[in-house]
């Protein structure tokens, strides 16, 4: 039954074995588990697993934690398969036991495949093998045999073409993909050894399968971006061993991705000077500024209802600032449709992009161009007021060593109409 009777949901009802013969538990059991005090728990001394990718490590926190089991989500063809062999091929290639091993795992591609797909990102270290298996079972015992000569990172890719026999589901299935979730969690726990569990993503963007499988692993990691575009970001949603506000900044190239020190410069590589509707402005992805361009399309309408269209922005955000416009400058924009893009495939939603999201339409409805040494931050309130972000010394630094002469802010106006006089 694909939805549920009583809430009217799809894809809600999930599988499970009910046995028809019920075993009474004695009253009297030996309890083998022992409760502990903090000072009685030992820390095992395992050291974080640095993978060599700067920028993978520092959405993890560190690196990798011994044990950990970690989701990466994204939509199909994003660079998630490329992404994680390069991960393998990177800690393979830090590893100094002999015989250790890094283990990865398809369910999608057969060996063949991924050999070809190796010899286009240059990977060929010895110490990582392959296995082409979609049973569950089968996974769990050659992860067991590999962990007597030391198995130091297993992937497998991905979670949804697993099966068990536990379960008489498709594989897929909402049984399926939490029963094959928790026995390859239990082997990782049990021996130690960092687990990466490749997830797809549903048309709204969720991770499919149960929302259990979010609940299970230590952290949750998602790749974005446009398909065809070069920038991928890759953004924690949750992280049990470190912050959820870092994000890594990759490149996709034909010869795989590759982690980019200087994000500013990747999203404003093809910024087109001196045209109405572009404003630079400066933002925080965790505890870093990145400088990206606003672009703004303001034309008119030919419906009753004008477009209020934003890429990479949040649209309630955008219907607000149109609002301000319209009751703050006297803009007549209720008969003209209104497009606002992040370039480069960036996601901005914090309030510090308000003001540039407001002087991009301003600009393009003026027909008036911004100043290409300007940079813009600062929240944008209903008053029309400009109010303080945080981090603004550090995006106004990030803007002065790019070469970003002028900076728009709450230090220098103190409402949208002073903004509009200083451009």
């Amino acid at each position: 039954m694909g939805k549920c009777p009583n809430c009217g949901e799809w894809n809600s009802l999930a599988e499970t074995l009910v046995s028809a013969k019920f075993k009474v538990q004695s009253s009297k059991f030996k309890v083998t588990a022992k409760p502990q005090t903090l000072s009685e728990i030992k820390l095992a001394k395992q050291p974080r697993i640095i993978t060599g990718m700067a920028e993978f490590d520092r959405v993890l926190g560190g690196g990798i934690v011994p044990g950990s089991v970690i989701l990466i989500a994204g939509e199909p063809g994003i660079g998630k398969s490329t992404l994680l062999l390069q991960l393998s091929e990177a800690v393979s290639s830090n590893i100094k036991t002999q015989n250790s091993k890094v283990l990865y795992i398809s369910g999608e591609e057969s060996l063949v495949q991924i050999k070809i797909r190796a010899q286009r990102l240059g990977v060929k270290n010895e110490k990582l093998v392959f296995l082409a298996e979609t049973d569950a079972d089968v996974i769990v015992e050659v992860i067991n045999q590999l962990s007597v000569v030391s198995c130091k990172l297993v992937i497998v890719d991905s979670i949804q073409t697993l099966t068990s026999d536990d379960f008489t589901g498709t594989a897929g299935s909402i049984g399926q993909v939490r029963e094959c979730a928790s026995k390859l969690l239990r082997i990782a726990k049990s021996l130690g050894i960092p687990l990466f569990l490749v997830g797809h993503v549903t048309k709204e963007g969720a991770i499919a399968g149960p929302k259990i499988l979010e609940h299970l692993v230590d952290t949750v990691v998602y790749i974005e971006g446009e398909r065809y575009g070069a920038a991928r970001l890759l953004r924690a949603t949750k992280n049990r061993f470190g912050a959820t506000d870092e994000v890594g900044v990759f490149e996709m190239t034909d010869k795989g991705m590759f982690g980019v020190d200087n994000p500013s410069k990747l999203f404003l590589a093809q910024r087109q000077k001196n045209v109405p509707g572009s404003v630079v402005v400066a933002t925080m992805e965790g505890s870093r500024p990145v400088l990206a361009e606003i672009q703004a399309l303001v034309v008119p309408t030919q419906l009753v209802i004008p477009r209020r269209i934003g890429q990479g922005i949040d649209f309630h955000r955008l219907q607000v600032t149109v609002a301000v416009l319209t009751k703050r400058l006297g803009l007549p924009l209720g008969g003209y449709d209104i497009y606002v893009n992040a370039a480069g495939g960036l996601r901005i939603l914090e309030p510090a992009a308000d003001l540039g999201i407001a002087l991009a339409i301003w600009s393009s409805f003026k027909n008036v161009a911004v100043d290409a040494k300007t940079v813009v931050l600062g929240e944008l309130g209903l008053l029309g007021e400009i109010r303080e972000v945080t981090g603004s010394a550090q995006r106004a630094k990030e803007a002065r060593r790019l070469g970003f002469s002028k900076i728009i802010s709450p230090e220098n106006c103190a409402s949208i109409t002073a903004a509009a006089h200083l451009l």
